[in-house]
């Protein structure tokens, strides 16, 4: 079974680019994050075989699962799902949204997890410790959750120093605090392993890069998109498909394909 991940940064701004990517690269599973749409574009996936679980509310996050192996069991949020605030930056609403986030379903007797983690934005904001919280109670859902499992996605947290360009660049930031990594490493507790993808080029296996001029060519990037899996999943290869990062319009971060023998 090939599972990939990829966050679109817009499936509509990216969809033509995406349907030649899937007829490329012939996953049997994708997730994706940053759909940015209510409704999810999926006629040419529909017409490759697969079956669309999208959960999107507009312009903002967004995740989906596309599967051609079976679509079962889809979970839209997770049951004890933080909400947040709103998308004007500022004020707690009265009430908070639990936003567009987190699909799951299970795909070819493979429990799939699709997921676009707060970003945080700095420390000192609310978004910070509403992050936490976000990690805290998905990692209550996958200690609940049936093996085989996948859950993968962006992650918006280098999981070492290594999986950024410059850790002195990050210094005093989210994504590299040792409070989200131990969210994390909490996540690997419940029996989960870190699938690492080989890079098709350079040493590191960065899947993202900030679109500022030159930063993808000169490899300064993170690895924030993830792929936990099932010890019981054996991988038979992992890669960063670099090339869908480049030519014109692309999104800001590369898929990660994996192949496993369940």
């Amino acid at each position: 079974m090939r599972i990939a991940t990829w966050n679109v940064n817009s499936i509509t701004a990216r969809l033509p680019r995406f349907n030649e990517w899937l007829e490329l690269a012939d996953p049997d599973v994708v997730c994706l994050q940053e759909t940015k749409t209510a409704s999810f574009p999926s006629d040419r996936a529909e017409e490759l075989g697969y079956e669309v679980a999208h959960n999107g509310d507009g312009r903002w996050n967004g995740v989906a699962i596309l599967s051609r192996v079976g679509l079962e069991d889809v979970s839209l949020q997770f049951e004890g799902q933080p909400g947040y605030a709103n998308d004007d930056e500022d004020a707690l609403l009265s009430v908070p949204k639990v936003e567009a986030r987190a699909v799951g379903a299970t795909c070819g007797g493979v429990r799939v997890w699709s997921l676009y983690v707060p970003n945080g934005r700095a420390l000192d904001s609310a978004h910070f410790p509403y992050k936490l919280e976000w990690l805290d109670r998905f990692r209550d859902v996958v200690a609940a959750e049936q093996h085989p499992l996948v859950v993968t996605g962006d992650f918006n947290i280098a999981p070492t120093d290594d999986d950024v360009w410059d850790i002195k660049a990050f210094a005093g930031s989210t994504h590299v605090t040792a409070d989200e990594r131990a969210r994390l490493t909490a996540l690997l507790d419940c029996g989960l392993v870190d699938v690492v993808p080989r890079p098709q080029k350079y040493d590191k296996p960065f899947t993202y890069y900030d679109y500022r001029a030159g930063m993808f060519h000169k490899n300064m990037g993170m690895r924030i998109d993830l792929f936990y899996a099932s010890p019981s999943l054996t991988v038979l290869d992992a890669y960063i498909d670099r090339d869908a990062r480049k030519g014109t319009g692309p999104s800001d971060h590369c898929p990660v394909v994996v192949d496993l023998s369940p």
